[in-house]
C-alpha cells in the first residue's frame, strides 16, 4: 500500500518504519527540518531499541521517504495517518491544535486529488514515476487514520475540517486507530501488539486498514470511532490506577510492617487480577499515563461525570514521590550540603524520554533544599542537562556514587541491577541506598554495608 504518516514524533516514526518495512511504500512527514535531515541521513531522533536499523534499511531499500509536504504526500497515499503531538493544554485537556492544521492541510490535498479534471501530478515521494493522479496510479478516495491520542469526538473534528475545505465526503473516511506503544519496546508491539482497533462508520474503511495489517496476523476489533478513541484512554486509565493502587498498598504496607512485594505476589497470582502492573514504585510518568488520565477526566467532566476515582489515583501518584523525597530528606538529616548520587533519569527504561519523569521532581526537590546531585543515565542525561544545569552529568553509577551521602535508585535500567554494591558503598561518603524501583535485595544490601530503603516495606 502507499502510505503517509504525519509526525515524525515517537508514535509516527516507528509507525512509519514499520510499515514501510513490511513492504508498504511510505512517506514520513514533518516540518522541522532539522529533524528531516537527520531522518534521511538514517539518525533518529528519539531512542528506541532497534530503530535505527529498521530506518537505515527502509530508507536504503526505497520503502520509506521522509518529506516535509502533506499536500504531495496525501495526494500519492491511500492511507495517511494523523500522528502529530496532542499535549495537555492548561485546563488537562489535549491540545487537538496540531490535529486542527494538518486535517486542513489534507482537506487542501484531498479537495485536489478528487477533482475530475487531469491535473499535474505532484513531485512523487515514493520511487515509482507512475502515480500523478490523472494517471490512473493513485486512487482518489483517501482513508484519513487518526492516530494521534485524542479524546472522544476528534473523529467529527477532522472529518468536519475535511469538510470545510471542500472535500467530497465520497473522497474520504476518517478512521480512528489508536496506537498502544511502549516507550522502549515500540518496535516489538508494532509487530506484535495485543489488539488493533480500528474505528469507523463505514465497512470498507475498516477493510482499508485490515489489509494493512492483515500481515501482522494480530487480534483486530472493529468498533465505531468513538469507542474506538474512548478505548485507549480507558485502556491507559485502567493500567495507571493499578499502579497507585498498589503504591496505596505500598503505603499501608509501610505502616503495617509488610512487605509490598509479597502482598503484590499473592494478589497478583489471582488470575482475574494478574502480576501486570503491580509493582509498587515512584508512580508512572512519561507521555502517556498522566496526559491520558488528565485527558479521561476532562472528557467525563464535559460530560456532566465527575471521575473522582481517578482523580485520586493521579493524586496517590503525585504524592509517591513527594513520600520518598521526605524519607530520603528525614535520613539525611536534610538535604543541605548534602551531596547526592542518582541512578537514572529518563522516566522508564529503554527510552531517553523524560516527560513527567519522577527524576525531574526528585532533583527539584534535592537542589531547592541546598543539596548537590550526581546523575547517571545512559541515555537521557542531555535532555535532563537542558533542564538542570547545575547536575553533575557522570559516565557510570560507581561515580554517580563516589562521595555521595545517599545513593536513589529512579530508572531500572538493566544495568543497574547487576553493580556491584560492595564497590558503591566503598566509593559512597555515607551508606543510604534508596531504591525507588524495588530492583534490590535488602540482604545483599545490607551485607555490602548499604543502609537500604525502598518502597512498601
Amino acid at each position: 500500500m502507499k502510505i503517509a504518516v504525519v509526525g515524525c514524533g515517537y508514535v509516527g516514526l516507528v509507525t512509519g518504519v514499520v510499515l514501510a518495512d513490511l513492504g508498504n511504500e511510505v512517506v514520513c512527514v514533518d516540518s522541522h527540518q532539522e529533524k528531516l535531515d537527520k531522518l534521511r541521513k538514517g539518525i533518529p531522533t528519539i531512542y528506541e531499541p532497534g530503530l535505527e536499523e529498521l530506518l537505515q534499511r527502509t530508507l536504503a531499500d526505497g520503502c520509506l521517504r521522509i518529506s516535509d509536504s502533506i499536500e504531495d504526500a496525501t495526494l500519492q497515499s491511500e492511507i495517511v495517518f494523523i500522528a502529530v503531538g496532542t499535549p495537555a493544554s492548561e485546563d488537562g485537556t489535549p491540545d487537538l491544535s496540531a490535529v486542527q492544521e494538518v486535517a486542513e492541510e489534507i482537506g487542501r490535498a484531498i479537495v485536489r486529488k478528487a477533482a475530475p479534471e487531469p491535473s499535474p501530478p505532484a513531485p512523487s515521494p515514493y520511487p515509482s514515476a507512475s502515480l500523478g493522479i490523472g494517471g490512473g496510479g493513485a486512487d482518489r478516495h483517501t482513508v484519513v487514520v487518526n492516530k494521534s491520542t485524542v479524546p472522544v469526538g476528534s473523529g467529527d473534528l477532522v472529518e468536519s475540517i475535511l469538510r470545510q475545505q471542500g472535500a467530497p465526503p465520497e473522497a474520504f473516511d476518517v478512521v480512528s486507530n489508536p496506537e498502544f506503544l511502549r516507550e522502549g519496546s515500540a518496535i516489538h508491539d508494532s509487530l506484535r501488539p495485543d489488539r488493533i482497533i480500528i474505528g469507523a462508520r463505514r465497512r470498507e474503511a475498516a477493510n482499508k486498514l485490515v489489509e494493512l495489517y492483515a500481515p501482522l496476523e494480530r487480534p483486530m476489533h472493529i468498533t465505531d470511532p468513538n469507542s474506538a478513541e474512548l478505548i485507549k484512554y480507558a485502556s491507559n486509565a485502567f493500567l495507571a490506577t493499578k499502579i497507585s493502587y498498589i503504591n496505596a498498598i505500598g503505603r499501608i504496607c509501610e505502616l503495617a510492617g509488610a512487605d509490598v512485594g509479597d502482598v503484590a505476589k499473592g494478589v497478583g497470582a489471582d488470575q482475574r487480577i494478574g502480576h501486570q502492573f503491580l509493582q509498587a514504585g515512584l508512580g508512572w510518568g512519561g507521555s502517556c499515563f498522566p496526559k491520558d488520565v488528565q485527558g479521561l477526566v476532562s472528557t467525563a467532566e464535559k460530560l456532566g461525570y465527575d471521575f473522582r476515582l481517578l482523580r485520586e489515583a493521579a493524586a496517590i501518584n503525585d504524592a509517591q514521590t513527594e513520600r520518598f523525597v521526605e524519607r530520603l530528606e528525614q535520613s539525611l538529616g536534610g538535604f543541605g550540603g548534602k551531596r547526592i548520587g542518582v541512578l537514572g533519569l529518563a522516566f522508564k527504561p529503554n527510552t531517553d524520554d523524560i516527560r513527567e519523569a519522577k527524576s525531574l521532581a526528585i532533583l527539584r526537590a534535592i537542589l531547592d533544599r541546598g543539596g548537590s546531585v550526581a546523575a547517571y543515565d545512559p541515555v537521557a542525561s542531555p535532555h535532563v542537562e537542558k533542564l538542570f544545569p547545575d547536575v553533575c552529568y557522570v559516565d557510570s553509577p560507581y561515580d554517580a556514587a563516589a562521595g555521595a551521602d545517599a545513593l536513589v535508585l529512579v530508572t531500572e535500567w538493566n544495568e543497574f541491577k547487576q553493580i556491584d554494591l560492595a564497590r558503591i558503598a566503598a566509593a559512597m561518603r555515607g551508606r543510604l541506598l534508596f531504591d525507588g524501583r524495588r530492583v534490590y535485595s535488602r540482604q545483599l544490601a545490607e551485607r555490602a554495608g548499604l543502609e537500604y530503603h525502598t518502597i512498601g516495606s
